[in-house]
C-alpha cells in the first residue's frame, strides 16, 4: 500500500511519485475523481498508471492510492445477460448511476450483491475436497447451471459446513477445513485478468468447433480449444461472420468482446443479442452470452484491459466443464491502444509504431485458449476457443498486428471485399485461407460423416484451384479457348461457390447448415461433376449436360430442410442415370 501525488499527466498516461510501495500491475486511485488506473511502469519511486477513466482536468499534485492489488475480475452467479464495460462494470447499472454517460471515478460491483442464488450442494459434511472440485450448482440462467467450485490455493481440505438454501455471492455456502483452519468460502470468486487460471494438463483437439457455416466447417474448420482470426478490410463482414459463430457455433457458452468497435456499430451488437434466439433451445440467446463493451470513444487504456476481463471470464466457465467460444472484435483496435499507451512511455517503438513487445502480448492472448482437464478430482474437460477480428488499415495483410495473429493461431479466414462487394456471404477467401486443424480432425469427419469426406474435400479445393487458374486464360483469350472438360470444370467451381460456399445469413434454412448436410450438398455437386465428365467421355455434348433438369435440383439443395436430407441420398445414388445417352449406347 502507498500514497503519492501527480507530477505528469499526458492523455490516459499519469506519473506519480512517492510510490515505492507499489508493485506492477497494482491497481490505483487517481486524483480527487478517484480515477481508476493500473501501474504499468516503475521507476525508483516513480509509477507510470493507465488510467481507465478520461484524464481531462487532472492536476499535479492531485492524489494517488495503491489499492496493492492487481486488476482482477468478480467470477459468480450473475455474469450470464450481463453487459460490462472494459474493466467489468456493469452497463445497465452505470446507466442507472449517471444517465447516458459513464461518470467519472464510478465505483460499480461488476456482481449484484443483493440478488440471492438457490444453492444446491453436490458434496456433504465429512468429504475431502480439493481445488476446482465442485461443492455446489446454482441455475444461472435456463441454459446454464453454475458450479460453485473450490477456489484455486486449497489444496486439500473436509466439508465442515455446507448445506442448500438461498444465498448471496458474499454469504458463506460452505466451511473448509485446510491444514488445521476454518476456510470459509462464497459464490464469489476474484481473478487477476493478465493471469491464465490454471489447468490439471491440456489436451490436443479432436473434435472439430461446429458453425454451421459450410466454408467454415468443411474447408476450413476450427477445432473446440482451438484459435482463428478474421483479417479484413472495411466492410467485408468480420462482425456478421462473428455473429454467425457466436449464435450457431457448437458452443454452451459465448463471450463477445467488442473493443473498439465503432459506437453505432457495438449497439447494434448490444440490441441484437438480447432479441436472438438460441437456436437450440428457443431460449434468447443472451441467457448464454456475455458481453463486454469498449467502443472507440470509450478511455483507450480500458481498451487495453477489456480483451483480458472477457478472457478470464470465458477461463471460468471453462473451468466448470463448459465449452467456450470468444469473439474478439477487434485486435487491432486492441493493438492501437498498446501502440498509444507505448508511445507515451517513450518507449522505442517497433514496426509502425507498434510497441516490440506486441508479437508476445498477441501470443499470451491466444494461447489462454485450448482444449483442457480442468482442476478437481472429477477431472472434467472444458475448452476455450478463441476467434480474432483483425482490421488491417487498407485491408493490408502485411501489416504487424495480422502478421504477429498469424504466426500464433491456426486458422486464417481471409475476408475478401471484392467477395463483399459482388454480395457473396461469408466473404471468405477460400484460395488465401487455411486450417492447420484440417488433417487432424479427418479422423473425426470420417468417423462421423464418411469415409471420403477428406476426399471429397480436397477435390472441391483442386477444382476452386485449378478454375482461377483456368480464368487467367479466359481473360487473356477468351472462354472459347477451353477444352469441353475444361469448360466442365469452370462449371462444377461456379456450382461450388454458388450452390455451397455462398450462404444467406437471412435465410431461415440457409442461415445454418449441419455437417451431414454439408456433406450431401458437396458430394451431391462432385457427383454430379463425376458423372458429367463420364459422359463427355461417351461424346455427350457438354451443352446438353448442362440443359439437365438435374442441375437445378443442386443450386435448390442448401435450402433444403434438414429433415429432407434422405431426398440428397437419392439424388446422390441416381446422378449417373441422369445423364444422357445411356439408353441410346445399351440400345446398340
Amino acid at each position: 500500500m502507498s500514497d503519492g501525488r501527480v507530477i505528469k499527466v499526458s492523455g490516459p498516461l499519469v506519473v506519480a511519485e512517492g510510490m515505492a510501495g507499489a508493485r506492477m500491475y497494482d491497481v490505483v486511485r487517481v486524483g480527487e475523481a478517484k480515477l481508476i488506473g493500473e501501474v504499468i511502469e516503475l521507476r525508483g519511486g516513480r509509477a507510470s498508471i493507465q488510467v481507465y477513466e478520461e484524464t481531462s482536468g487532472l492536476r499535479p499534485g492531485e492524489p494517488v492510492h495503491s489499492t496493492g492489488q492487481p486488476l482482477s475480475v468478480e467470477l459468480g452467479p450473475g455474469l450470464m445477460r450481463s453487459i460490462f464495460d472494459g474493466i467489468q462494470r456493469p452497463l445497465d447499472v452505470i446507466r442507472e448511476l449517471s444517465g447516458e454517460y459513464i461518470a467519472r471515478g464510478l465505483e460499480v460491483p461488476g456482481l449484484d450483491r443483493q440478488k440471492r442464488w438457490a444453492f444446491e450442494p453436490v458434496v456433504s459434511g465429512g468429504q475431502w475436497v480439493q481445488a476446482g472440485d465442485v461443492l455446489g450448482t446454482v441455475q444461472e440462467t435456463v441454459l446454464v447451471q453454475h458450479k460453485v467450485m473450490v477456489p484455486p490455493g486449497v489444496e486439500r481440505g473436509q466439508v465442515l459446513e455446507i448445506s442448500p438454501g438461498e444465498y448471496t455471492i458474499e454469504e458463506v455456502v460452505a466451511v473448509l477445513e485446510v491444514e488445521g483452519t476454518r476456510r470459509e468460502i462464497t459464490m464469489l470468486q476474484r481473478w487477476p485478468v493478465r493471469r491464465g487460471r490454471p489447468v490439471s494438463r491440456r489436451l490436443p483437439p479432436e473434435s472439430p468447433l461446429v458453425t454451421g457455416q459450410r466454408v467454415i466447417d468443411t474447408f476450413f474448420p476450427i477445432a473446440k480449444g482451438g484459435t482463428a482470426c478474421i483479417p479484413g478490410p472495411f466492410g467485408s463482414g468480420k462482425t456478421v461472420v462473428q455473429h454467425q459463430l457466436s449464435k450457431w457455433a457448437d458452443a454452451e457458452i459465448i463471450v463477445f468482446i467488442g473493443c473498439g468497435e465503432r459506437g453505432n456499430e457495438m449497439t447494434d451488437v448490444l440490441l441484437e443479442f438480447p432479441e436472438l434466439k438460441d437456436p437450440r433451445s428457443g431460449e434468447p440467446l443472451m441467457e448464454r452470452t456475455v458481453l463486454v463493451a469498449n467502443t472507440s470513444n470509450m478511455p483507450v487504456a480500458a481498451r487495453e484491459a477489456s480483451v483480458y476481463t472477457g478472457l478470464t471470464i470465458a477461463e471460468y466457465y471453462r473451468d466448470m466443464g463448459y465449452q467456450v467460444a470468444l469473439m474478439a472484435d477487434s485486435t487491432s483496435r486492441w493493438a492501437e491502444a498498446l501502440r498509444e499507451i507505448s508511445g507515451r512511455l517513450e518507449e522505442m517503438p517497433g514496426e509502425e509504431g507498434y510497441p516490440a513487445y506486441l508479437g508476445s502480448r498477441v501470443a499470451e492472448f491466444y494461447e489462454r485458449a485450448g482444449r483442457v482437464v480442468c482442476r478437481g478430482a472429477d477431472e472434467r474437460q472444458g475448452a476455450l476457443s478463441v476467434v480474432g477480428a483483425v482490421s488491417p488499415p487498407g485491408g493490408d495483410l502485411s501489416e504487424p498486428v495480422t502478421q504477429a495473429t498469424l504466426r500464433v493461431v491456426k486458422v486464417f479466414w481471409g475476408l475478401d471485399d471484392r467477395l463483399a462487394a459482388r454480395k457473396h456471404f461469408p466473404a471468405i477467401n477460400w484460395l488465401t485461407s487455411y486450417s492447420l486443424y484440417s488433417d487432424r480432425l479427418d479422423g473425426y469427419f470420417r468417423q462421423h460423416m464418411g469415409d471420403d469426406f477428406p476426399a471429397l474435400r480436397r477435390e472441391a479445393m483442386a477444382l476452386l484451384q485449378h478454375e482461377a487458374e483456368l480464368q487467367e486464360i479466359v481473360r487473356l483469350v477468351g472462354l472459347d479457348a477451353l477444352s469441353p472438360r475444361q469448360r466442365m470444370t469452370l462449371e462444377t467451381a461456379k456450382s461450388l461457390r454458388e450452390d455451397f460456399l455462398y450462404q444467406s445469413a437471412f435465410h431461415e434454412v440457409d442461415t445454418y447448415c449441419s455437417m451431414p448436410k454439408q456433406y450431401r450438398i458437396l458430394k451431391l455437386i462432385l457427383a454430379f461433376h463425376q458423372a458429367a465428365s463420364a459422359a463427355m467421355e461417351r461424346g455427350v455434348a457438354l451443352d446438353r449436360i448442362l440443359q439437365l433438369p438435374v442441375r437445378e435440383r443442386i443450386v435448390r439443395a442448401r435450402l433444403m430442410p434438414e429433415d429432407r436430407l434422405a431426398e440428397l441420398d437419392d439424388l446422390i445414388a441416381g446422378m449417373s442415370g441422369a445423364m444422357p445417352g445411356r439408353e441410346a449406347r445399351s440400345h446398340a
